[in-house]
């Protein structure tokens, strides 16, 4: 009796949700193909050629369980994750957030998938869907004929929104006459830098801002989402609104400090050698992000190793046109993972890629679908996705929005409780 042929998977995208498909069925024991367009393909956001290269942050967001990112972690953590294993080893201090030198994420990602043997990595632009088990991961930034063969399967189901990236900043180039450290309501470390403004000097940063040159945006209506506005944006809807966004200074006095404002920045590496301006994503050019910025106290001479930078990301209307297992109605051996799918951040599209993989195997062995239970943080986002409102549809966070009958005082105890729930699917996707 002859064997049943090697089930052979193709991932598109190596982003965090392409590295989490990978991972899971790397470790099964299957023929892997990886495709990746960089670095042949320039998109203006990444600056590596490296496996889960963060674009816009350094930040995995809170590690607390009380936190619905926070639960999402753990989850992660119970299905194996290959996110949450290179941020332990390269995590860097950032209270209560799981904050990670960017770099040294992606490099830990890269090696641990190049250590397969069954692992084949194709850098070139997928213009077409291959035969056979694909997982679709290109991620946020899909276009070119990729995404007209994508819109071609969906309609106008295709849709996108504009994002941005924060600047990062030299630290030995900081004023540490005017910036200090302290973390926000004493998170139990000082991992922050702060950057303290008076009433005087934030009304004159916010009349710059407001009305400083940003860089043009071709081809696309501008459509923001909400979760990740333009700081200059932001600056727009009010004098008041930055005191209340990423300047608010609400626990961030103490006996000398007692700012009007301020402004928070978060190591990027592991060194330390560098910082980001936390909540500063912008679409100002770069002489103007420059002269701008360079007006917040303690950053009068800094220097600037990254400029922000605004990209257009872009997303499907999943509720019209994916299976409950991720797979497109139209062509159901293609599952999409990640950020296309319509979850928001990193951690989000991490945990989408691993479920995506999972829905795959299961497709190909002819096993049937298991659903990620909705008590879950992971499984009430992907429920959200594909059942959502379809005219009222766009991307989504881990939030406990999601979970509408949990009373914040009781969210640890059902912390628990999902924990326990992913457990049991994941012994069950695994028996």
């Amino acid at each position: 009796m002859s064997e049943a042929p090697r089930q052979v998977f193709h991932v598109i995208g190596a982003g965090l949700a392409g590295s989490e498909a990978c991972f899971y069925l790397l470790k099964k024991g299957y023929e892997v193909h990886l495709y990746e367009r960089r670095p042949a393909h320039d998109d203006q956001a990444h600056h590596t050629d490296l496996f889960g290269e963060l674009v816009c942050s350094n930040s995995l967001k809170s590690k607390l369980i009380s936190n619905a990112s926070g639960l999402q972690k753990e989850e992660m953590r119970k299905m194996g994750s290959i996110t949450m294993m290179a941020a332990s080893k390269t995590e860097v201090p950032a209270g209560n957030a799981l904050s990670v030198d960017r770099d040294g994420f992606a490099t830990e990602i890269t090696a641990i998938l190049r250590s397969f043997p069954l692992l084949h990595v194709h850098y070139e632009e997928v213009e077409e869907f291959p035969d056979g088990n694909v997982i679709l991961a290109t991620g946020p930034l899909t276009d070119g004929k990729l995404m007209d063969a994508i819109t071609d399967l969906v309609g106008k189901g295709a849709f996108s929104f504009f994002d941005a990236s924060a600047p990062i900043v030299k630290k030995d180039s900081i004023d540490f006459t005017k910036a200090y450290y302290k973390s926000r309501f004493s998170q139990g470390d000082e991992a922050y830098i702060n950057c303290p403004f008076t009433k005087e000097e934030y009304l004159a940063f916010h009349q710059e801002l407001v009305n400083a040159k940003k860089a043009l945006l071709h081809d696309f209506d501008t459509h923001y989402f909400e979760a990740c506005l333009p700081v200059e944006v932001i600056a727009s809807r009010g004098a008041e609104t930055l005191r209340h966004g990423p300047l608010k200074p609400f626990g961030l006095s103490d006996e000398t400090h007692h700012p009007y404002a301020a402004l928070q920045l978060r190591q990027d590496t592991a060194l330390g050698d560098c910082y980001n301006l936390v909540g500063f994503q912008t679409n100002l050019t770069y002489p103007e992000q420059k002269r701008v910025f360079s007006m917040i106290p303690g950053l009068e001479n800094a220097e600037f190793v990254r400029y922000g930078l605004m990209h257009r990301n872009s997303y499907i209307d999943s509720p019209r046109c994916l299976n409950e297992d991720l797979s497109f109605q139209k062509l159901p051996n293609v599952f999409v993972a990640g950020q296309l799918s319509g979850v928001e951040g990193y951690v989000e599209s991490a945990a989408c890629g691993i479920i995506a993989a999972i829905n795959t195997e299961r497709k190909a062995l002819g096993l049937p679908f298991v659903e990620v239970p909705v008590t879950t943080v992971t499984g009430a986002l992907l429920r959200y996705i594909l059942t959502a409102p379809e005219k009222s549809f766009s991307p989504m966070n881990a939030n406990w929005a999601l979970f509408p009958n949990v009373d914040k005082k009781q969210r640890e105890e059902y912390a628990s409780f999902a924990l326990s729930e992913i457990e049991a699917y994941w012994k069950k996707v695994n028996e």
